[in-house]
């Protein structure tokens, strides 16, 4: 009698080594964009924060799970606490704002998915941060309402930033 052998294969799930340097890779240009960019492109006083974009990009591409998500968040508020002027609220209001791109790709939205996440995520992260900001440093609310525009032109700058690098990104890693 003849034995047949059966090979299983295990579905790996959770992030690859490749996976993660990407998302190291993505996190530090955003970093050192912000630091040495950021200044440059200035469109009427709002800036992109780079790393907001680069973490979208790196949950784009690899598509981490919520937890996952939130690690990322959490390291790029932590590789933010490098950069001048930037306090600790990064640490709060960069991990929920990875989380909602992560809620974000599992949505049945295929088309614009980049933009409509990032636009979510960076206004997540970026409120978040100027709530906090706000209740810290006990400033008035009509000073808040000042800084709505900011996040929004803030995510809007994102949005096209992301969605430049989303396709190219994506067809290189398919190969």
């Amino acid at each position: 009698m003849e034995e047949k052998r059966v090979m299983v294969v295990n579905e790996v799930k959770g992030l690859q080594i490749g996976d993660f340097v990407l998302i190291a890779v993505l996190i530090a240009a955003g970093a050192v964009l912000r630091l040495f960019a950021g200044g440059f492109i200035n469109i009427f006083g709002m800036k992109p924060n780079f790393t907001i974009a680069m973490y979208c990009l790196a949950i784009l591409l690899t598509k981490p799970s919520i937890k996952e998500s939130a690690i990322i968040g959490l390291i790029t508020g932590v590789v933010c606490q490098l950069l001048p002027g930037t306090p600790y609220l990064g640490l709060i209001s960069e991990p929920l704002g990875a989380m909602c791109m992560a809620v974000m790709i599992t949505l049945p939205i295929k088309k614009g998915m980049a933009m409509a996440g990032t636009f979510v995520s960076t206004v997540v992260s970026g409120g978040v941060f100027t709530i906090l900001l706000f209740i810290f440093t006990h400033a008035v609310i009509s000073s808040l309402a000042a800084y709505v525009p900011i996040v929004l032109c803030s995510a809007v700058i994102n949005c096209i930033i992301v969605q430049v690098l989303y396709i190219p990104l994506k067809k290189m890693l398919k190969k």
